[in-house]
């Protein structure tokens, strides 16, 4: 192999090159890689996306050599999964991230989202989403108010035809004060308020359940082909199958243990309600 690094639009063609130098044919790489030709096909032409296992068996299927098995696999699992650390992306300007963010959403036709740590961005209100990047390391003021701007334009999604949203929250996070009790308070009112939206699934992880997981952390998922997922140091994305299905599954458990609907609005209304009578003192 050549020295240059292999990338996503690389491996495909790569691939086909090793193929053609074994004297294999298509068909007979695909079975023994126990796939159909025609997907083998459009692994080569760059039309579908590769997973680690998928390059495994067609490595295997042609025969070649370890160290070219292990720069293979080495690229399709970088190529399946991302990270960037949050200082990198500070450092870009977190206002672009914002939007980018945006156009991963407007090319999401059902977006599922689980949080515990914090209400999520597309839920924000002004307020709550400016204590949140006020928090440390906070951002400078010019660029906190254009972070801010970025993200609440993001919003406007909600009210697009043709979407669908599925919100987990986990209870603890309406109850952890990110700032003052009121700008709480009409956070907690902003949830109720567009959990009324048509294409607004809203439901609430409540505490005194016997939980299926740990909220380890907060995940969306875009339609059945991303996850983005937020640690400390680092968002991770992920576009390979068995770690979407992973997060898949994880997401309908802990929705089947949440409330919904009425349940669920009286059980922000309860948060919010214990909120306000500390108003004067913050």
């Amino acid at each position: 192999m050549g020295a240059a690094p292999l990338t996503a639009d690389s491996i495909g063609k790569a691939l086909r090159a090793l193929r053609d130098a074994s004297g294999l044919t298509g068909d007979s790489v695909a079975r023994r890689a126990s796939m159909s030709a025609g997907k083998l096909s459009k692994i080569e032409t760059g039309k579908v996306r590769p997973t680690v296992q998928d390059v495994g068996l067609v490595l295997a299927a042609i025969g070649v050599s370890q160290e070219v098995k292990e720069e293979f696999l080495a690229a399709a699992r970088a190529e399946a999964t991302e990270a960037t650390a949050w200082r990198l992306l500070r450092r870009m300007g977190p206002w672009k991230h914002q939007k980018t963010i945006r156009a991963i959403e407007a090319g999401t036709t059902t977006l599922r989202l689980f949080q515990g740590q914090l209400v999520p961005g597309l839920l924000q209100t002004p307020e709550y989403a400016s204590a949140i990047f006020s928090l440390p390391p906070a951002l400078p003021e010019e660029t906190r108010a254009m972070t801010l701007a970025a993200r609440l334009e993001r919003q406007s999604v909600l009210y697009e035809s043709g979407r669908a949203f599925r919100f987990l929250i986990c209870e603890h996070v309406l109850r952890w004060r990110i700032s003052a009790p009121l700008v709480m308070s009409l956070q907690l009112d902003r949830l109720v308020s567009v959990s009324h939206l048509p294409n607004v699934s809203l439901g609430i992880v409540p505490s005194d359940r016997r939980m299926p997981d740990f909220p380890m952390t907060c995940f969306s998922l875009h339609d059945d082909r991303l996850v983005i997922v937020e640690t400390f140091h680092s968002e991770v994305t992920t576009r390979d199958p068995k770690d979407v299905e992973m997060y898949l599954d994880t997401f309908e458990r802990f929705a089947a243990v949440a409330v919904y609907g009425d349940a669920m609005r009286a059980t922000i209304e309860g948060i919010r309600d214990g909120f306000l009578p500390r108003q004067g003192r913050s």
